[in-house]
């Protein structure tokens, strides 16, 4: 696997670190594969009872790299397109799989990066984070889940104002719209949320065999729909 992303199994629970820092993990072809591979490893191993997500550097996730993309990539879009299909398939992994799946993140959360977050079930980021669309600054659509996932979790309207105005939501009005379910002290929210997603993992094992996904079994927003995990709390 590509150092694009740092992947460590741990006690049950799996971690997948978005590690293009220099790049605010914005997605090339490397991080894409990446991607895709370790959310498919993690969802499909059987030690495997919650999954973290989180990222190294000053960002989350700033969406695609579109600068490497206009580089290295034909003026079709036929390669965007592509390569935006890894990423979903990587999301769906996230999605469609029964193992309860944690974000957290700090700094910047935009574009496709509120695609990764919302594939969560339960996001965390740090008081100081700011999340967004900024399509609009590029003069792109939503992609990567962001024009259902972020409906369902914030509403239409939400949505909306959300992707034409390009506004950046400060991590107090992330949890108030329903975008992430907390805020925590500092930036660096994965040091928070790492107990809690290992304290699922501890009470997931020895469970016995995994359940397996079901076509209802999606998340909506930060919110899993159609089964029960155990609580966050301690």
């Amino acid at each position: 696997m590509s150092d694009a992303i740092l992947f460590a199994v741990e006690e049950g629970m799996a971690r997948l670190t978005l590690n293009r820092p220099a790049r605010l993990n914005a997605f090339n072809a490397d991080l894409a594969h990446a991607w895709k591979e370790a959310t498919a490893e993690a969802t499909s191993r059987p030690d495997v009872k919650a999954i973290l997500i989180d990222a190294s550097g000053p960002a989350f996730c700033a969406g695609g790299d579109v600068i490497d993309m206009a580089t290295t990539m034909g003026a079709s879009g036929s390669e965007i397109t592509a390569l935006a299909e890894v990423i979903n398939a990587g999301i769906r992994s996230l999605t469609e799989s029964t193992v309860p799946v944690v974000a957290a993140a700090h700094g910047t959360t935009a574009g496709g990066g509120l695609g990764i977050l919302l594939s969560s079930d339960y996001a965390v980021v740090g008081s100081r984070s700011k999340l967004g669309s900024l399509y609009a600054n590029i003069g792109l659509t939503p992609d990567l889940s962001v024009s259902a996932q972020l409906a369902r979790a914030v509403g239409q309207r939400r949505a909306l104002q959300l992707v034409l105005q390009d506004r950046l939501l400060s991590a107090a009005e992330a949890v108030e719209w329903g975008l992430v379910a907390e805020a925590v002290a500092g930036e660096d929210a994965a040091a928070e949320a790492a107990p809690s997603c290992a304290l699922v993992a501890r009470r997931s094992r020895g469970s016995g065999s995994r359940e397996q996904p079901t076509p209802t079994a999606r998340r909506s927003g930060s919110c899993v729909r159609s089964r029960s995990v155990p609580s966050w709390s301690s």
